[in-house]
């Protein structure tokens, strides 16, 4: 399937309480990559640990941004016009930008195949130590990340990493879209039930923890 990539970066991590401050959807056809971007204004203000994260303040959405509503319309528009063109759409840690664009966008549904990184590597190299964000997943798959935490850039890298890991482990090539978005739902359900183990074993906080993929209307948080 032709890939498309999305992501998406936000005021905080939460999916019910944040919102976008940039978006990207990138499309992928060979060596022809077209990128649509767009900076919102959030409408609340940017905590300076997002600022920090991202590099976007509230005084550069004032000038720069668009209203929030419209640019949660024109993601939906957009990636629905990817899965009508048959293209599979990678992300990255999925549950969090799909969730997050469904509470801004109640109607909003999955329509044709999601390819999540995270959710795959997490699977097929469960034990591996170290950090699964995804500039740590990138070097470790030699795949090039330009500008972590840059919309576009993450973006990219997650259609990269989408591509690559079927060549690493080559039994994801043999899925149908559909067995594979039901593969990755289980699996991303095992995998949030074993970090709320761990949490509980710890005396740790889990209930912020969700195990719905691709979509979640609760709070959940990017990849650690």
């Amino acid at each position: 399937m032709p890939l498309a990539a999305f992501d998406l970066e936000t005021t905080g991590i939460s999916v019910e309480s944040d919102r976008i401050v940039t978006a990207s959807i990138v499309r992928i056809d060979g060596g022809d990559v077209r990128a649509r971007n767009w900076i919102a204004h959030p409408g609340i203000p940017i905590p300076p640990a997002s600022t920090e994260v991202h590099g976007i303040t509230d005084e550069y959405v004032e000038k720069h941004g668009r209203p929030h509503a419209d640019v949660v319309s024109e993601v939906v528009s957009e990636l629905y016009a990817c899965w009508a063109e048959g293209r599979c759409v990678a992300v990255y840690n999925g549950s969090f930008d799909l969730s997050l664009l469904a509470t801004h966008a109640p109607d909003f549904e999955v329509r044709g195949l999601v390819v999540d990184g995270f959710v795959l590597d997490k699977h097929y190299d469960k034990y591996r130590k170290g950090s699964r964000k995804l500039s740590a997943v990138c070097i470790h798959y030699g795949i090039r990340l330009d500008d972590a935490h840059d919309a576009q850039a993450d973006a990219t890298a997650a259609a990269r990493l989408a591509w690559k890991l079927p060549r690493v482990f080559p039994e994801l090539a043999a899925y149908t879209a559909s067995d594979l978005m039901r593969a990755q739902e289980s699996w991303y359900r095992e995998q949030a039930h074993s970090l709320i183990d761990y949490l509980r074993r710890n005396d740790r906080p889990f209930e912020d923890v969700r195990a719905d993929w691709p979509i979640a209307r609760a709070t959940e948080s990017k990849a650690a």
